[in-house]
Formats: structure tokens, sequence, C-alpha cells
């Protein structure tokens, strides 16, 4: 059924479409999967015995969530009807016409999580051995290797200065979220490969970009997935996947 079917409900919906068309410039696709939600909701609420939108309440909403589900729609899809749903409640609240907004207390169903994507041992391995032998080797060498056998993020190593490095102990020290120390084990093959770095004094970067001051995250990022089309892997190779292998 259509929501022009059900008169009572369809002139706010309307209204609220060409709100969101005119005042919101919504894509037309966009557009597209409102009306289709909401023409679903005000079929559900008819069904329901609701013929106006205040008399909608909280159990109808989470009732349509609810058999939405059995019939099969994933959470993603259900998080799409819940925020439609939301969204012209609350428009109708600014408007006047309803007094609280039904769907806000109902929980949009929770997305599986995803396992984190990782390199097997045979992928790291190819990526770490580079075939090149460039000006930029030594450096990229070194960035891939901390970042297999230490697990930094990112931002943590390009922030690395020499004083930050105990090579007799193989740690490094990394200042993280809140200012918090810590001390992280560094490979073998990973402190070889920072050995063979240009070393100048204590205070500056172990990484540095232009102007010595240190690389940044965007230039790292490339690096790496330069790399990893050098060396042959048909994957997308970023930081965070090195932290997670």
């Amino acid at each position: 059924m259509k929501s022009s079917l059900f008169p009572n409900l369809n002139k706010a919906i309307e209204d609220f479409l060409e709100h969101l068309r005119v005042e919101r410039r919504y894509a037309p696709r966009t557009m597209d999967n409102y009306r289709r939600e909401l023409g679903l909701l005000a079929r559900h609420l008819h069904l329901s015995g609701v013929h106006s939108w205040p008399e909608a309440r909280s159990e109808h909403i989470q009732a349509l969530i609810a058999a939405e589900h059995r019939r099969g729609r994933g959470p993603a899809s259900l998080r799409l009807l819940l925020s439609a749903s939301r969204s012209l409640f609350r428009y109708l609240l600014r408007e006047g016409q309803i007094q609280a907004n039904p769907a806000q207390p109902v929980r949009a169903p929770k997305l599986p999580r995803r396992l984190p994507y990782v390199l097997d041992v045979d992928e790291a391995k190819v990526l770490v051995e580079l075939k090149a032998r460039d000006a930029l080797q030594p450096r990229d060498q070194a960035i891939l290797e901390l970042l297999y056998s230490s697990g930094l993020r990112v931002s943590e190593l390009v922030g690395l200065y020499w004083r930050d490095l105990d090579i007799q102990q193989g740690l490094v020290r990394i200042t993280g979220k809140g200012s918090k120390i810590r001390l992280v084990p560094v490979g073998r093959a990973a402190l070889q490969a920072l050995q063979a770095l240009p070393y100048a004094d204590s205070e500056t970067p172990i990484f540095p970009g232009r102007g010595g001051r240190p690389l940044s995250t965007a230039a790292v990022r490339l690096r790496l997935q330069r790399r990893a089309l050098e060396q042959g892997l048909g994957k997308r190779v970023h930081p965070h996947l090195l932290r997670h292998t």
C-alpha cells in the first residue's frame, strides 16, 4: 500500500518530504528511501488503528521494527527505517503537531561487528621485504618494520623522536592518547632498520618530512599503499591494518 491511501497521515509525510527537498536539499535517492520507509510507517500505524500522528506511541514503532525484522530485514536496513521515522516525528514536533517523539526511545538494532581484516604471515613477510632499492627505501623499511612489530598507531609513529628510542633495551617510548606514556618493545628487524637511518641528534624526528618536521600521517599512508603495490599485494594496505596483523 502507498501512504496516499492514508490521507490523515499522508499530508504530514508529503509536507515533511517537501521540507527535505526544498530546505534540506536532500538527494533524489535519499528522498525515495524516505518516501518508501515513511509509507511503510503510515501503513503500519493505519493497520494498528492509529489514524493521526498524535496517536502514535513508542510501542507502535517498536512493533514495526520487530515485524520488519521477522520479515528478514537486516540491522542496517532497520536503522534506515528508524532514522526516517525519527526525522519525521522531529519535524512534526517542531511544527507543533505532536507533543513528543515516539520514535526517540526506540533502540536501533545493533550492527554486527566486523572482524578486522589482517594480513596473513606470508603477506606481511612480502610487504616488509622491500624489493625496490631507492632513496626512500631505508625510511620506508623502518616504518613498515616498526608498525608491524610494535603495533603503533600512525600518529604515534610520526611523533617519534630519537630521544624516544632505546636501542640497547629494544624499547620505544610512546606518548599516546591523553598524554599517557608507555614503553613498547621493538622487534629485532625493526631495530636494525632504525639503526640504518641517518641520525642527527636526540631532538630530531626519527621520520622527518620536508623542512625537518615530522612526516605527516597522510604521507605514511601513501607510502604504504605505494610499497604494497610494488610488492605485488593486491590488497589495500594501511597503517591500521599492520597494527592488527
